[in-house]
């Protein structure tokens, strides 16, 4: 028993002068997954700074131009969608598209003279302002592109004067418009397009 006991104790401290003051055995085990954490992020470190963090600011090249291609994509959909062909984008009323909305309301009360001479009116303006679309959408998408592409305003700057003087011919033949449709109808029928045109913007705003 006292041989067994003593072998105990020569063991217990073999193991305590193993391992640093104030630690075990188990926590210099411990230690041990410590330093090789350490290792494993200094590797970390070395690999970010050679080859591997080349290939990570190549990745992540690659991913900021996917991205700058997608906003690029969106804008053009947005501009296709909803791009207006005049100079002066909000205020205007859009005198024949009231009209229409209200053709046949009798509250309104138009004539049928009045709707021939009306219709006239909308078929020129809806015609002029089509051939000029023609030419202002494929302009912004190439000043768009141009843009994206990185090109420098001195070599937009004659596409984006053009754009500006098709915009205002478009709203020229608007006001046109506006002018020839006020002629038609009476003074009751204007007030009531403007009430309708003004309940129409209040629910667009409550829409969005």
């Amino acid at each position: 028993m006292k041989k067994i006991s003593l072998m105990m104790m020569i063991t217990s401290a073999t193991l305590l002068m193993a391992a640093p003051a104030g630690e075990t055995a188990p926590a210099q085990a411990g230690g041990q997954g410590m330093m090789g954490q350490g290792k494993g992020m200094m590797s970390q470190g070395k690999c970010g700074q050679g080859k591997c963090g080349q290939g990570m600011q190549r990745m992540q090249g690659k991913k900021m131009g996917m991205q700058g291609k997608k906003m690029q994509k969106h804008g053009m959909k947005r501009m296709k969608k909803a791009h207006s062909p005049f100079l002066i984008k909000q205020g205007l009323p859009h005198m024949s598209k009231l009209v229409m909305l209200s053709w046949n309301d009798q509250a309104f009360g138009l004539t049928d003279e009045q709707k021939s001479s009306l219709e006239g009116i909308r078929k020129k303006t809806m015609d002029s302002i089509a051939k000029l679309k023609k030419e202002i959408l494929p302009l912004t998408k190439s000043i768009l592109a141009g843009a994206y592409s990185g090109k420098t305003a001195d070599e937009l700057k004659d596409d984006v004067k053009k754009l500006g003087q098709l915009e205002a011919e478009a709203t020229i033949v608007q006001l046109q418009c506006i002018d020839e449709t006020k002629k038609i109808l009476s003074k009751d029928q204007l007030i009531y397009l403007l009430q309708k045109k003004s309940m129409l913007h209040k629910k667009m705003r409550r829409m969005h």
